[in-house]
């Protein structure tokens, strides 16, 4: 196990999971919760025990945003020094190489909801609420949410909870696509880790060539997005994953991938 102040990094039974705990601050994210998170996902990054992650918060919540405290007395420099930082581990986990999931475990607001964005998979406990409420304190969702949002659930619909701040139940967010499914609260981590594991039951290849594929396809033309899935599928042609698959379908076997 890996432990720092503000960011828990452990591995059990080839997951990941990092911890955002700031509990007392409802995990709010100022430059030190940030700065942590980063180093921890560059460490699962290259650590080989971990196959996937969780990202997940201590406490009643997932994240309460960015710190307003220090928003509200931060020269704008640092405000967008925050954001930058922001930029970079919302960039990372979506480039992290790894199938990543959030497990919200309670609000996901503001920054906190775009942290989620960020990753691959989100499953959500009832009681949790979504929103981004940056407009209502005079702020903009900086942290990649004004990108990422239209792009899971549409540019109207993003449009309407970015403008007015409104936030959302658990439910909601599940039918507008915002996160995958509702778990009992009390199934959340064991939900989560069921999902990955059959993430990770396919080949580690052809998962990360879909993930990019799809990400990169997202800011593409149509013909441009499947001319680029035609050459994800070459990619994954040359894999030592596609013969065992390959095979193992045709002899009605259960495949054994290798992941390379």
């Amino acid at each position: 196990m890996f432990e720092q102040d503000v960011v828990r990094y452990q591995v059990e039974d080839g997951i990941g999971r990092i911890t955002l705990n700031r509990p007392d601050c409802l995990n709010a994210m100022n430059r030190p919760l940030l700065r942590q998170l980063l180093a921890a996902l560059e460490l699962a990054a290259v650590d080989e025990s971990a196959r996937a992650l969780i990202l997940c918060g201590s406490g009643r919540v997932f994240s309460a945003g960015a710190d307003i405290r220090f928003l509200s007395q931060a020269p704008a420099a640092e405000v967008r020094e925050l954001a930058r930082l922001a930029v970079a581990v919302t960039s990372r986990i979506e480039a992290l190489g790894k199938p990543v999931l959030a497990a919200i475990n309670g609000d996901a607001l503001g920054g906190g909801l775009e942290i989620a964005e960020a990753c691959m998979l989100r499953l959500a406990a009832p009681h949790a609420r979504f929103g981004h409420p940056e407009v209502r304190i005079g702020a903009v969702a900086g942290f990649g949410g004004t990108t990422r949002l239209p792009r899971l659930i549409g540019k109207g619909r993003a449009a309407e909870l970015l403008l007015t701040g409104r936030l959302i139940d658990a439910e909601e967010a599940c039918r507008l696509g915002l996160i995958n499914r509702v778990v009992a609260a009390a199934d959340l981590l064991a939900e989560s880790e069921a999902l990955l594991r059959e993430v990770m039951a396919q080949s580690p290849v052809a998962v990360r060539l879909t993930w990019e594929a799809l990400h990169r396809g997202l800011s593409l033309t149509e013909d441009e997005a499947a001319r680029l899935g035609a050459d994800y599928f070459g990619l994954a042609a040359q894999s030592e994953d596609f013969r065992i698959g390959t095979r193992a379908f045709l002899d009605k076997q259960a495949p054994h991938f290798k992941g390379r």
